[in-house]
């Protein structure tokens, strides 16, 4: 017998989900991977379309898929060009109950705020602030502390590239 072609089409499948799987990774808020995954996939589709005998579906499927991944990354590297990531901390004197305010200033600057770590100390009281944010190159730090300063009472703030919490 020549076996059934759905039952192998399955197991690749559930294999390569796996492998997928692994590729996929996550680091302090963040997730990578997830194209390595989706390529790992496609890869494998394409190689059983070879395997039924679906070659020009396969070189289409090929170019397009090499088409989509040039242009995507030429477009993320467009979006994306002199923006880095940074942590800015800020040290309160009090409990922070809310950060709408420090939203709203990074806002005004143009600042994307992905994710915030908070610690508090309830015995001296003090709000330790960790916003992960993308800035742009020519981002004026000065203005920016300044106005975030005048959030909350802050004891201190200060930028960095790792989360210290």
């Amino acid at each position: 017998k020549n076996g059934d072609p759905g039952r192998i089409a399955a197991q690749v499948v559930t294999g390569i989900g796996f492998l997928g799987a692994g590729a996929i990774i996550q680091m302090k808020g963040s997730v990578r991977g997830l194209t390595t995954a989706a390529g790992i996939w496609i890869i494998a589709a394409i190689g059983m379309a070879v395997g039924v005998g679906l070659y020009w579906l396969s070189v289409i499927t090929t170019g397009l898929i090499l088409v989509v991944l040039v242009v995507m990354e030429r477009w993320e590297h467009y979006v994306h060009s002199g923006v880095e990531s940074r942590i800015i901390r800020i040290k309160l004197s009090v409990i922070a109950e809310d950060i709408e305010g420090y939203r709203e200033v990074l806002a005004r600057h143009h600042i994307h705020l992905s994710n915030v770590y908070v610690e508090y100390d309830y015995m001296e009281p003090v709000t330790r602030l960790n916003l992960v944010v993308l800035v742009r190159e020519r981002t004026d730090y000065m203005k920016l502390f300044a106005e975030l300063r005048d959030v909350k009472p802050t004891i201190a703030i200060s930028l960095g590239t790792q989360v210290s919490i």
